[in-house]
């Protein structure tokens, strides 16, 4: 009777789990574009990705990568992207894994995004990324090779792209990366990671991390200054991303370690600058995850310029656009900034 009774109760707390589960998790084709505008598709080895493209196409063109976290997408850019396509042409995907892209159960890894960033930039530069609707339309008549995007990247994917770029698998004209690093957590951890990607208990620990009070702390804790500058329409939107099915599979491998990069990022800006290709690092002066120092540290080494967004934490481009857009504008149109300045 005993052995039944807890039989019967284990029984009903996995139905109570996958009740829950199933009651938040949301529909990915009521997920909103994350900046507002159409969405295209990018085939690439077996993704859909989808990216937003904005602006001119005679335009420089400018790809905007966001950051690797439990809620990453493109949405990072909505608060710029307006302003930077009036004299741009924006290239911003959601990464795999992320936003309105593919989400198959993949043990993500860093090496997958390094090609990814690779391959995106090539075929950026060589015409060959293109709007099928569009493309469909004008017979398949596109212009060839073109300059090279600049790149605007965030924390871990600013690590991915540096490392593109110096494999020379990635074209680039300029690189402007924020709060740029290697590794996000110590170590990897195969348990956490199968956790987070386990049937019922998995999925009931990621809504745990991205419920709206978690994402509320966390991007007032290290993305935003203060709790009280964190908009709630990006909560909201952070919410809903996180909550379509495949959600936490990309998280999982970010959550244990596996989206380290095992490169000296010092190093590859280093070869980059010395390739040719200006480099600009972007640093919130509040930054405690990251903290300022380690931006000081990493410019000196690699002798880039550092730029210090003083007020601001790892989303300088969420918090305080305006400042962020004339910092970028300045550093595209190649003015001559002192090797630190603040802003």
């Amino acid at each position: 009777m005993r052995l039944r009774n807890a039989l019967l109760g284990a029984a009903g707390a996995v139905g109570a789990v996958a009740g829950g589960n199933a009651l938040l998790r949301g529909d990915a084709d009521d997920l909103e574009p994350p900046l507002g505008r159409p969405l295209s598709t990018y085939r690439w080895r077996g993704f859909d990705v989808a990216y937003t493209e904005a602006g001119d196409p005679d335009d420089p063109t400018l790809v905007l990568l966001h950051g690797v976290n439990a809620a990453g997408s493109s949405h990072e850019f909505r608060y710029v992207v307006d302003d930077l396509a009036e004299e741009y042409h924006v290239l911003a995907p959601d990464l795999p894994g992320f936003g309105h892209s593919d989400r198959p159960p993949l043990l993500y890894s860093a090496t997958l995004y390094v090609t990814f960033v690779a391959d995106f930039l090539r075929d950026v530069a060589d015409g060959t990324l293109v709007d099928p609707d569009r493309d469909a339309a004008t017979g398949g008549d596109r212009d060839g090779e073109r300059e090279p995007p600049a790149v605007v990247a965030s924390s871990l994917v600013g690590a991915y792209t540096a490392a593109a770029v110096a494999e020379k698998a990635a074209p680039a004209r300029q690189l402007f990366l924020v709060c740029p690093t290697a590794s996000a957590f110590p170590g990897r951890s195969p348990a956490i990671r199968s956790l987070v990607r386990a049937p019922l208990v998995g999925e009931a620990v990621h809504n745990l991390i991205s419920s709206e009070a978690s994402i509320r702390y966390f991007l007032g804790d290290h993305g935003f200054s203060s709790a009280a500058a964190v908009p709630e329409e990006w909560v909201a939107y952070d919410y809903a991303t996180t909550h379509v099915p495949g959600a936490r599979y990309a998280p999982a491998s970010f959550l244990s370690g596996y989206l380290n990069l095992d490169a000296d990022l010092a190093a590859l800006l280093s070869e980059i600058r010395e390739a040719g290709t200006p480099v600009t690092v972007c640093w919130g002066g509040v930054s405690e995850v990251t903290p300022v120092s380690q931006g000081r540290e990493l410019a000196e080494a690699a002798d880039v310029k550092l730029v210090v967004l003083e007020e601001a934490d790892l989303l300088p481009h969420g918090e305080f656009p305006e400042t962020f857009l004339s910092v970028l504008r300045e550093e595209l149109a190649g003015e001559q900034r002192a090797p630190d300045a603040s802003a």
